[in-house]
């Protein structure tokens, strides 16, 4: 149990692209899995033993505390830092510094779900006595990412940018250990990034930076469709967590969700409040916003649609984003990402893109 570590999660970020279409809330508060990301990676550090994690915060941060509260009810300690102007992640985790009296702090990015063993990282971080230790995973297409290499001891040897042959698949998971005093020693009062500046600057001046590397359940939130897919493996319970608000499954129905006994929910879709979803339609991996309605013989397939939004009948989405409000006239169809933004309507027929037989 990690009853000695303290946390720190920086939330402050107003990043993703699907806010503007559904939510004004920081992504780290987007409904998934039924209920704000952040619980879903509050859970986990609470079940690792941690009572006590700092928020780092700034866009829209009273969110959280409204939310959150003390973080009594989920048998943690929680302290909201609200950032003035955008720091970075180093200067985020150094704004921070003077709320933290634990020796070791492992710090998150608020936007990463992943099922790694804390305990695990936090061991490796002391076994190896490093002075900051990262959580890597392999992937299975390491270019879109930065990679990390690590020496047979462990230790992190370069901090590498993008490129079509990246000599490693470990990549960095968004989760750290440090030492008080190396928080201490990140510059203060300006914007200061961990992977451009503060590794790069340690393993210059001859620290111990050590890598957890593990094949852990990850994966980053940044994009709508990477939400969707998160939010389905934590209802179907390939991504851990201890906030689900149901038992894990094919789909989880939320208070006042009706779904018609011919319809078929699968693929760990959310259904939220008072959605109504009618006779023979299909939902598959999708996450429905409160109020939703789906009507007969609609296809909705590894898709949002916002709250009070509605998909009529026999109308298909594939990937699809579909703001709060908005109408998908009957027989539509909407394909490779397409948004539709708030209170739009598409008339019946409007929008197709396989041909009419």
């Amino acid at each position: 149990m990690l009853d000695d570590v303290e946390a720190v999660v920086l939330v402050g970020g107003k990043g993703t692209r699907l806010r503007p279409l559904t939510l004004s809330a920081p992504k780290p508060m987007l409904p998934t899995a039924g209920v704000p990301f952040l619980a879903h990676l509050l859970s986990r550090i609470q079940a690792a033993g941690v009572r006590r994690v700092v928020l780092g915060t700034s866009y829209l941060a009273e969110t959280f505390s409204d939310f959150f509260g003390d973080g009594s009810a989920m048998g943690l300690e929680l302290e909201y830092v609200v950032e003035t102007e955008p720091l970075g992640t180093g200067g985020g985790i150094r704004n921070v510094f003077k709320y933290l009296s634990a020796p070791d702090v492992l710090v998150f990015n608020g936007d990463v779900l992943c099922g790694t063993d804390l305990t695990a990282v936090v061991d490796t971080h002391r076994r190896t006595k490093a002075d900051a230790t990262l959580h890597l995973v392999r992937v299975q297409d390491p270019r879109a990412f930065g990679c990390v290499p690590t020496d047979e001891d462990g230790r992190v040897t370069a901090f590498l940018e993008k490129t079509e042959d990246p000599p490693t698949d470990q990549i960095n998971a968004g989760c750290y250990v440090f030492r008080r005093e190396v928080i201490e020693s990140i510059p203060e009062g300006r914007p200061v990034s961990v992977e451009r500046e503060t590794f790069p600057d340690m393993l210059e001046a001859g620290a111990r930076v050590s890598g957890h590397v593990d094949a852990a359940y990850w994966r980053d939130l940044g994009t709508p469709l990477d939400l969707v897919k998160g939010s389905a493996d934590l209802v179907r319970g390939v991504a851990p967590s201890d906030a689900l608000p149901g038992p894990t499954g094919e789909s989880l129905l939320l208070e006042g969700a009706t779904v018609d006994d011919s319809a078929r929910v699968f693929g760990g879709t959310t259904v939220g409040r008072g959605v109504k979803i009618g006779k023979g339609a299909r939902v598959d991996g999708s996450m429905l916003f409160d109020g939703a309605v789906v009507e007969d013989n609609a296809r909705v397939v590894n898709s949002v649609v916002g709250t009070g939004a509605r998909v009529e009948e026999s109308a298909a989405l594939y990937d699809a984003v579909i703001g709060d409000r908005a109408v998908v006239g009957a027989h539509c169809e909407l394909r490779h990402g397409m948004r539709i933004w708030p209170d739009v309507v598409l008339p019946p027929h409007g929008l197709r893109f396989s041909p009419d037989v």
